[in-house]
């Protein structure tokens, strides 16, 4: 196992108990104490832990993986997700994205689509997330429209007055929104309540608001309230979804797609 692959799954760890011992991780891993040790040295030195007398716990009250530790995982139901959501976009249409692991994939999916290859432009694309941008900029066929904002070193997302000051002004035909959390009865969620506040926005200027969101993160809760189930109109899941809870989205009004 590489060392990114092992820090990778050391955090994942550790966000979901909170706490790790040296053995505990080791045995995990299938490395030595020795290996794990310097990895929570390291880790702590990042800042993305805080180290403790044989062990580790979670960095701060309130813990998010940056958006460069979670690009593995799931990788391949996201892509499944991705491809079905940038399915769901028609040909000069204005379509915002949020940020996240799943969004920036749905980003790539709509490069690579055939007749999105000319235009003028093909698609406009609103967002806020730095790397999204990035990403799409270099393609000439797309409009990109980027928030202004504060970044977010987690999910390189901008958010704040100035990222609202730009989305008051304009109408989006579908909203793609990247969730932690999106539950029949607590409606979608993020971490963090000023990337919530940002995507809030964007789902209240779009026509069609459709949640990307592979099966994990589906029956949960999370701190930052986006929206409403009833006010989304498609959810875009993968096959391990449990048929209970596809259908009582399916019961709430929401269309359920599984990739």
């Amino acid at each position: 196992m590489s060392r990114d692959a092992r820090w990778q799954a050391l955090l994942e760890l550790l966000v979901e108990r909170g706490r790790l011992d040296v053995e505990e991780a080791a045995a995990e891993l299938a490395v030595s104490a020795a290996t794990i040790r310097r990895d929570f040295d390291q880790l702590a030195e990042q800042q993305m832990l805080v180290r403790t007398r044989g062990g580790a716990v979670v960095h701060g009250v309130s813990y998010e993986l940056p958006l460069r530790y979670k690009t593995a995982r799931r990788a391949t139901e996201k892509q499944r997700v991705a491809k079905a959501v940038a399915d769901l976009v028609a040909p000069g249409e204005a379509v915002g994205l949020t940020g996240g692991t799943t969004t920036t994939e749905v980003a790539r999916a709509l490069a690579v689509r055939g007749d999105l290859a000319s235009g003028a432009p093909a698609l406009t694309v609103v967002t806020n997330a730095l790397n999204i941008a990035s990403e799409l900029a270099v393609r000439p066929q797309f409009k990109i429209v980027v928030t202004g904002g504060v970044a977010r070193a987690q999910s390189y997302e901008l958010v704040g007055p100035l990222a609202d000051g730009v989305l008051g002004q304009i109408t989006l035909d579908v909203a793609v929104l990247g969730v932690v959390a999106f539950d029949v009865v607590h409606g979608a969620a993020a971490h963090d309540e000023a990337e919530a506040a940002v995507n809030r926005l964007l789902c209240e200027r779009a026509e069609r608001v459709v949640v990307a969101a592979d099966s994990s993160k589906l029956g949960r809760r999370a701190f930052a309230w986006i929206c409403a189930a009833d006010s989304v109109d498609t959810l875009v899941t993968d096959a391990a979804a449990e048929p209970e809870t596809v259908g009582r989205f399916e019961e709430a009004g929401v269309r359920v797609v599984v990739a």
